[in-house]
């Protein structure tokens, strides 16, 4: 017995490397907001924020155009509680400006969630919360960025969660395109985006300092690009055509599952069966490595997620159930600098402890169990290396230039003499949408 120290020592440096660079708990320190999407109770699930005119809708909307977004969510303890919205408006790197609310809204600064219902017929009780802003008392006076964040009992120290939106006042035209890119096996894996910003009726004093231009890859803000620099300046047009921060990589198009019923076993449906407090969970088929396999189109969500139950005709967001999601990957080895995640909308292409995978050294692969509403879901997985933090689908998804993403820039001008970032221009396109 006298190595059973260094028995213990060894085991405990196993634990630490097992855990190095492991994404932080969900609801470690749920006091400190953070200027993402992100929940701060385990109890709070499906938060959704979009336009209202269309639930796939992105969380933006034109400056003084009236149009409105809708923020909800569920809470599992299924009993009535008061929850206020208020904002926070952020520069284009996410970080608060030196703005304070009244320098950025008109009216009231908060607003109370008056409209919940309780869930109808469901194994997993919950109450359903959501609220539309902004309101003819409650106004934005400044474009840009911002974060909505719900809190408790009037006490801002009880955060539940937070999400992002942008407000956009268009005094730029972006022309853009997306190519596929230059350069040795680049060519096949990767997608450049090409774009000219044309102000003929705007004045930009100095664009290298007062421009920032931000890229993103199918509403995820891991691997966004930033920093872009032109690389031709003339009188009213500045053209950006040759920095290798714009090429993204191709990836694939996205996993999918249906779980909008439970008594159905869709495509991707392995098994589906209840545990002993009559709780459904959903095996899916073993997802299989795409890294080296041939591009195969077809039509998907860019990450996104309908929310449904087909085994009901009534309220979806009150009707649907939620249910246990198995998800399995076989790996021959466990990867040692780094993580594997579950990413896509769904888990707010975050990288967290939440949508960690592991291990399993029985079954040799990466697995990982989620509860989540009943519906139609996109997914991929990503890899994530120590001390990084955007996600990379190369080992499971591999990279095509000629998947179908969207993309959107978003162009941001802080005026001499202000101190915030105007959104001043946003463009979406699509890869295949010329």
């Amino acid at each position: 017995m006298r190595n059973l120290p260094k028995i213990i020592s060894g085991l405990i440096f196993l634990c630490l490397l097992a855990f190095r660079g492991t994404a932080q708990d969900d609801y470690a320190n749920d006091n400190q907001m953070r200027y993402e999407d992100w929940n701060y109770k385990a109890n709070i699930k499906t938060v959704q924020l979009h336009e209202t005119s269309w639930e796939f809708a992105p969380a933006t909307i034109a400056f003084g155009s009236g149009e409105q977004l809708e923020l909800s969510f569920d809470d599992l303890d299924a009993d009535k509680k008061f929850y206020t919205v208020s904002f926070v408006h952020c520069d284009a790197e996410w970080q608060p400006s030196n703005l304070v609310q009244a320098e950025y809204m008109n009216g009231f600064y908060e607003a109370n969630f008056q409209n919940f219902d309780f869930s109808i017929n469901t194994l997993q009780r919950y109450t359903h919360y959501s609220i539309l802003f902004p309101t003819q008392n409650m106004q934005f006076s400044k474009s840009g960025n911002y974060i909505a964040y719900v809190y408790q009992d009037n006490d801002k120290d009880k955060l539940i969660l937070t999400k992002r939106f942008m407000i956009y006042d268009n005094k730029i035209t972006v022309v853009a395109s997306v190519r596929q890119a230059i350069g040795n096996d680049e060519q096949f894996a990767k997608q450049h985006i090409d774009f000219n910003l044309l102000n003929s009726a705007y004045e930009l004093t100095n664009p290298f300092t007062d421009l920032k231009v931000v890229i993103t890859q199918n509403n995820r803000w891991d691997n966004a690009v930033r920093n872009i620099k032109p690389t031709f300046v003339e009188p009213r047009q500045l053209t950006y055509s040759l920095d290798d921060k714009s090429t993204f990589n191709g990836g694939n198009e996205f996993r999918y599952f249906d779980c909008r019923s439970v008594r159905t076993y869709t495509e991707r449906i392995g098994n589906i069966w209840r545990d002993s407090t009559r709780q459904y969970h959903i095996d899916l088929k073993t997802d299989d490595s795409r890294a080296f396999k041939n591009y195969l189109f077809y039509n998907d969500l860019n990450g996104g997620y309908l929310i449904k139950n087909q085994d009901i005709s009534g309220n979806q967001d009150l009707e649907a159930d939620y249910v246990y999601v198995n998800f399995f990957v076989p790996f021959d080895n466990p990867v040692s600098e780094g993580n594997f995640y579950i990413l896509g909308k769904f888990t707010d292409w975050r990288t967290s402890k939440g949508n960690m995978m592991t291990y399993n050294y029985k079954r040799f692969g990466y697995e990982c169990t989620l509860y989540i509403k009943q519906g139609y879901y996109n997914y991929t997985y990503v890899y994530v290396k120590d001390g990084q933090s955007a996600g990379d689908e190369t080992l499971t998804e591999g990279n095509h230039w000629e998947t179908e993403n969207d993309y959107a820039i978003y162009v941001y001008h802080r005026q001499r003499g202000t101190y915030y970032d105007q959104l001043v221009a946003i463009k979406r396109m699509n890869s295949l949408k010329k």
